[in-house]
């Protein structure tokens, strides 16, 4: 099984004198970052699209192997929410496609009150290339009540459901949708906040070793509780729990 892990973001102010040594300067983070970690999450398309340049600098600023996931406009999520979607994906996809072989998945975060609409969310996917993985991450309860055609709509697109972790525990239905999966922890229970202990971290890598055994199945994880550099310490620690236990 494949691992790739990361943080949600790297360019984080409080992270400098910890993943980043003092004086680096902010426009070589990125490189930094990547001789840490093979993968990150890029939340900055979630805000303002980053123009096809700026990807093709990114791909050009990492190394071989190294994979960017793309967190989708809020403009398509949030303001749109997933309707007439052919436009802001193609523009999303023309973009990011300056990354070449660092594209990684796309991340479709859904509001919190969006109600569950798989036809919608199936005409959505429609739209993107078969070639991109897109994971989604429902957030309000209404989606698990209507398992039967969420699964449905998922599994037909191979598109992985999103396993979302707040305070150390599962916020969604731990089902496996696709071939590959794709993990967010927004924070745990650990002492200083917002870390992760040792247990909650072992048992999400017991959950991910379960649902994905073959040696083929590519996983991605992301920490985002960025602050005071616990994403950076979590995302580390949990690589050795999966690592102990291959």
């Amino acid at each position: 099984m494949p691992l790739l892990i990361g943080t949600s973001g790297w360019q984080y102010r409080d992270w400098r004198g910890g993943l980043y040594p003092q004086h680096l300067p902010q426009r070589l983070w990125l490189e930094e970052y990547a001789a840490h970690f093979a993968t990150v999450e890029n939340n900055n398309a979630f805000y303002r699209l980053p123009t096809a340049e700026t990807f093709a600098d990114w791909r050009r600023r990492t190394p071989d192997g190294f994979v960017m996931a793309v967190k989708a406009s809020r403009y398509l999520t949030h303001i749109k929410r997933l309707r007439t979607p052919e436009e802001p994906v193609h523009r999303l996809m023309e973009h990011a496609a300056a990354l070449g072989d660092r594209l990684g998945p796309v991340l479709l975060q859904l509001p919190p009150n969006l109600k569950a609409d798989p036809g919608t969310l199936d005409a959505c996917l429609r739209c993107f290339p078969r070639t991109v993985r897109v994971a989604v991450e429902p957030r309000h309860p209404s989606w698990w009540q209507r398992e039967r055609e969420l699964r449905a709509v998922l599994e037909r697109r191979d598109s992985a459901l999103c396993w979302a972790d707040r305070d150390s525990r599962p916020v969604a239905p731990l089902w496996r949708t696709a071939s590959w999966g794709y993990l967010r922890f927004h924070g745990g229970r650990a002492t200083p906040a917002p870390r992760y202990g040792r247990t909650a971290l072992h048992s999400w890598a017991e959950r991910v070793r379960e649902a994905w055994p073959d040696e083929d199945d590519d996983v991605y994880a992301y920490f985002n509780n960025d602050t005071g550099g616990a994403a950076v310490t979590d995302a580390r620690a949990f690589g050795r729990q999966t690592l102990l236990r291959r």
